[in-house]
């Protein structure tokens, strides 16, 4: 498959949909979304359900965050939508249903996968491994130099601003 001008979409437009739409425009990609809302800012068209979204796509990229809401996001409805031709790219944990998702793949029902993380990590599907649909990549993305000084430089931030009573630059609240 050939990326260029292909409809795209990305489910969650935070900082990592972000950095994937900047790299897919060069490509001439017809980009889409859906996020929990509307973002006034983006010029691409928003879809309110991942359903809505996967019709309209050719390519599915997975990269919201984890919440009870987006547990299993893309289901069995999700993946008929994409119809036999369509792909998944996965980057976020738990949000695509596993077993779902190898049946399609098994089955010839879905065209590919790129799956960078998997639900139950470090175990990955064994069916996975016969496919020639599927791009398996390991979760270590995070684990460069660039990442490390960025972390740091983070985290001495914010040790600086607590101990000067100034905010934080994240703030995590327990319920």
């Amino acid at each position: 498959m050939l990326l260029g001008g292909k409809r795209v979409g990305i489910v969650g437009l935070g900082s990592i949909g972000g950095e994937i739409v900047k790299r897919l425009e060069s490509f001439g990609c017809a980009i889409a979304y859906n996020s929990r809302r509307k973002k006034p800012s983006v010029p691409f068209p928003w879809y309110k359900t991942v359903y809505d979204l996967a019709i309209n796509s050719d390519v599915l990229i997975v990269c919201c965050a984890l919440i009870e809401e987006t547990r299993h996001i893309v289901n069995k409805d999700v993946m008929v939508a994409l119809e036999k031709e369509g792909v998944i790219i996965n980057v976020g944990r738990a949000l695509i249903n596993d077993k779902e998702l190898v049946q399609f793949l098994v089955r010839g029902e879905l065209g590919g996968a790129g799956l960078d993380v998997f639900e139950n990590e470090p175990d990955v599907p064994e069916e996975l491994f016969s496919l020639n649909n599927i791009m398996l990549s390991p979760h270590c993305a995070v684990a460069t130099p660039e990442c490390f000084d960025a972390l740091e430089e983070f985290i001495t931030a914010n040790l600086k601003a607590f101990f000067s009573s100034k905010p934080l630059q994240s703030v995590v609240e327990f319920e």
